[in-house]
């Protein structure tokens, strides 16, 4: 049950990744019948962060009232309503309100699904069941490219965006046959339901009494304590904030979305001018970037997070660096090596920057406001997600591509920096042995790997 839970929760990611890289797709048959100039084609793209921005700074306290599974459904529905808007637009500002529906439905179920695998997952696999979130994403970018190849012709991109109404009705119906996070019915004082939950997840052979028992003392231990927002700003729980909230800045400052969304104008100014030769990069971006994420999962719980970061973020300075030397210089770097170093960029994110903040934010904060501490994190995942996005036309029509992309490097080194000295190492260690380290006042940062599973056992 609980590999048909990642999976099923991890549509929220697919229909997250499907509308982020479909704008790219579609976008040049959107033109014809819709001409936009920079400003607009990069607000009516940036209205899916914006509108996963808005979602984000409430999207903590719903999921605490109302439960994990129950809000996913919500947002299920709203990924079919944005999709069906989508699809039939008569006006751009339409596609503006669509964009920002489905937005909303991302913003709830990024903090959402992340969490609700987190919580249901045995410890020993918990990074590479969350980890399905990410790779859903990286699918969804695929397949969204895919379309391009597939469905051509004028007006054709009201298919690309229809499409989307289905992975969106096989969430809600997933969902149905779901038990709720036995962490939140053990924190709401359902006991009765939380033990049918883990009896449901992990099978007749587990006790569930034993691990039922150690989510029951911790959610006992929390309570009359402060709750909410506020909680988050008190010193033992500040450090969570700060990694959770510092690695999503460094995600979307690292260049991500700039890549996934424009994928077509960066190879264009590279050097490929034929609109086939673009999207077929295009699917190899997205091919290597889920390929990668793959090998991120079976990575994750052996390698451990730290060591996984600081490879992702070498990898992504060096390779933007190395990006923004062919554009300045292209008669030095030949415009093939512009690709294959981009499928090392791509690669380098996937296996590390893409999955691990969406894993670590939903393991590093306290029970009692695990769900305001990754509403705060999602923050600042749109918040910058929308800056770049909005941002990045305009660039690449004023500084230019290379400078961009050697902002992007920068910040990446400055990634490094900040995993060596703030990230713990959650790797094998319960959601409870790591919330006991938080809460002893011991610096984050020197939690180990394993230090407390023994301990956390009995």
């Amino acid at each position: 049950m609980i590999y048909f839970l990642a999976a099923v929760a991890a549509i929220a990611g697919f229909l997250f990744g499907y509308d982020e890289g479909v704008i790219a797709v579609a976008g040049p048959l959107l033109d014809k019948d819709f001409p936009m100039g920079p400003v607009v084609r990069g607000f009516m793209t940036a209205a899916v962060p914006l509108g996963a921005l808005v979602a984000a700074t409430a999207a903590g306290r719903i999921i605490d009232r109302y439960g994990r599974r129950r809000v996913l459904m919500a947002a299920a529905i709203l990924f079919a309503i944005g999709a069906v808007i989508a699809a039939s637009i008569t006006a751009i500002w339409m596609l503006v309100a669509a964009r920002f529906v489905l937005g909303l439905a991302i913003g709830v179920a990024a903090v959402a699904a992340p969490l609700y695998i987190a919580e249901a997952a045995p410890f020993a696999i918990r990074g590479a069941l969350v980890s399905t979130y990410q790779l859903a994403i990286t699918v969804g970018i695929l397949v969204s490219y895919l379309t391009g190849l597939v469905i051509t012709g004028d007006g054709m991109w009201r298919h690309m965006f229809g499409l989307g109404v289905v992975p969106g009705v096989l969430f809600f119906v997933g969902l149905l046959f779901l038990p709720e996070s036995p962490r939140w019915l053990a924190l709401k004082g359902f006991h009765d339901e939380a033990r049918t939950s883990l009896r449901r997840l992990r099978g007749p052979a587990w006790d569930v009494d034993s691990e039922l028992a150690e989510m029951v003392r911790t959610a006992k231990a929390e309570a009359g304590q402060k709750l909410g927002f506020a909680a988050l700003m008190a010193p033992t729980v500040r450090p969570a904030l700060i990694v959770a909230v510092g690695l999503f800045f460094l995600q979307q400052l690292s260049g991500i979305n700039a890549v996934i969304y424009y994928a077509p104008e960066i190879f264009n100014h590279a050097g490929f001018s034929s609109a086939t030769t673009q999207t077929l990069a295009t699917v190899g971006v997205g091919t290597v970037n889920m390929l990668t994420t793959v090998l991120a999962m079976f990575l994750i719980d052996r390698l451990g997070r730290r060591p996984l970061l600081v490879l992702g973020f070498a990898g992504a300075a060096a390779t933007m660096l190395i990006i923004a030397a062919g554009v300045v210089y292209p008669g030095i770097v030949p415009s093939w090596v512009i690709i294959l170093v981009l499928l090392l960029y791509i690669a380098s994110f996937a296996i590390s920057l893409g999955p691990l903040p969406h894993l670590l934010m939903s393991e590093i904060f306290p029970l009692r406001v695990r769900g305001p501490g990754m509403g705060m994190a999602s923050i600042s995942n749109w918040g910058f997600n929308f800056i770049v996005v909005f941002a990045f036309p305009v660039m690449l029509a004023g500084p230019g591509l290379a400078a961009t992309f050697t902002i992007f490097a920068v910040v990446c080194l400055g990634g490094i920096v900040f995993t060596l000295t703030r990230v713990p190492e959650t790797t094998g260690n319960s959601l409870e042995t790591i919330e006991n380290h938080l809460m002893s006042g011991q610096s984050l940062v020197s939690l180990k790997r394993g230090t407390a599973v023994t301990a956390a056992a009995h």
